[in-house]
Formats: structure tokens, sequence, C-alpha cells
């Protein structure tokens, strides 16, 4: 009988093969994926803050915040903490300055801290958890109020442009549409006379509950678990008792 070559089954299919070396297996056909095969992953997610306005302001998450090598690397020397929950982290290396309500954001705070350091030229990182939410809020903010940037502007105006496209003009729809009008549901029956058809309703009744029952009239009969039913006594069978 030969000899297994390896003693270990492979952990995927379970047969034996040399999955490490490439070996297809001679069974099912498994083999370790060609590098080729596998697609590249579509997002990049960068240990290093995202460069806003250049050598000025930096947004990022406290990922960014908590890697101070990399910040130094970036020319970065103060951080806006916009969570109050997050830590700072490396008071000794930057100079930081943290938002304090944690519902509202305070724009006028963010931005007095964000034009001095402006006026220093120094480089500012501004994060939040995730990097998504808070931070870029205040980012927009100052951009808005200190360089004019309109709120996503031509985007809004793409968009609008779309949406007529797809759904006609604005007036024509709305003058379409009644909002007092409740809306109706068809679930796909045929409309008679021009008039939708009423919705079916399911289990409009309560269902009857087992205990709702009334009891009984027959009595219980005695029975004991595990005894054979009794058999029926004829003229014919002897009482035997027991010596």
């Amino acid at each position: 009988m030969r000899k297994r070559e390896r003693e270990n089954p492979c952990s995927l299919c379970g047969h034996y093969h040399k999955y490490e070396e490439g070996e297809v297996c001679g069974i099912c056909g498994h083999r370790m994926p060609d590098p080729s095969d596998v697609p590249a992953p579509q997002v990049h997610v960068s240990a290093f803050s995202s460069e806003i306005l250049p050598e000025f302001l930096f947004l990022g998450s406290y990922d960014n915040a908590s890697r101070s090598e990399l910040l130094k690397t970036q020319g970065i020397s103060r951080v806006l903490n916009t969570v109050p929950m997050c830590q700072n982290l490396y008071r000794n290396s930057f100079t930081y300055h943290g938002l304090s309500d944690d519902k509202v954001l305070q724009f006028d705070d963010a931005i007095k801290f964000l034009d001095q350091c402006e006026k220093d030229k120094a480089r500012v990182l501004v994060h939040c958890m995730s990097g998504k939410s808070r931070s870029p809020a205040v980012v927009i903010a100052y951009l808005m109020k200190r360089k004019g940037w309109r709120l996503a502007e031509k985007f809004y105006q793409q968009l609008e442009a779309f949406e007529q496209a797809v759904f006609g003009s604005r007036e024509g729809m709305m003058s379409a549409m009644s909002l007092n009008d409740p809306p109706t549901f068809g679930f796909g029956f045929p409309k008679v006379n021009n008039v939708q058809a009423q919705v079916p309703v399911f289990n409009s009744a309560p269902a009857s509950s087992i205990f709702s029952s009334p009891a009984s009239s027959i009595p219980p009969q005695g029975f004991t678990f595990g005894a054979a039913p009794p058999k029926p006594t004829t003229g014919d069978d002897i009482t035997m008792e027991g010596s």
C-alpha cells in the first residue's frame, strides 16, 4: 500500500494534496488561487490623513490622529479634535484644540482655531472618530466661511438636471401629485372602470384559541399508565386464586 505523502488532509477540500505548493487536487480539482484571479480591493484606506488645502488643512480619523510619526512626516503640528470622547494622545508633541459639545458642532470655535493655525502657517489635522461625519462638516464650514466655497453647488445643479431627465419637470410632477391623497396599493389587481380594486384583507378576524373552547361534557375515565386494557369477562372464565 502506497504511503500518503502528507499526513493531514487539505483544510479546505478535505483531500490529500500539496495545496500549499500549488498542487491541484486529483479528486475535486481544488487548487490555490492564482494571484491574478484575486481582484484588487476597490477601497484603499491610507494611514495618512487627506490633504484638503496644500500645506495647511488636513482631514482624517482618530486612527490618523493616533499615528504621531505619520503626523510628523506630513508636517502636522496642531490637531483639532471634534469628538470630546477622543483622547488627545500626544500633548507634548502637538498643540490640541477640542470641541466640547458632542451633539452640536461649534463651527465658530473651530474656525477661530483654524484661523490662528493659518496665521501661524501651521499645518493642522481636523479629525473625528471615523473621519466621515463631524470633521468633514467642520472642514466644509471653514471652506464656506473663509474661502467662499458653496455647498457642492455644481453637484446640486447636476442632480437637479438628472432628476428632471428622469421624472420630467418639477412643476408637472408636483401638479400631478396630491399630497393629501393617501397612497393606494393594487398588489397587481387590475383596475375596473378606472377604479382600483380593493385591497384584500387578510386575517381580518382574530384566530380562536384552543383554550376558549367549551369544556367537554364527557366524564373522564380512570386509567393507569402502562396498563393493558382489561379483557371482557365471560361465563367461561375461571377465576384462579394464587396459592
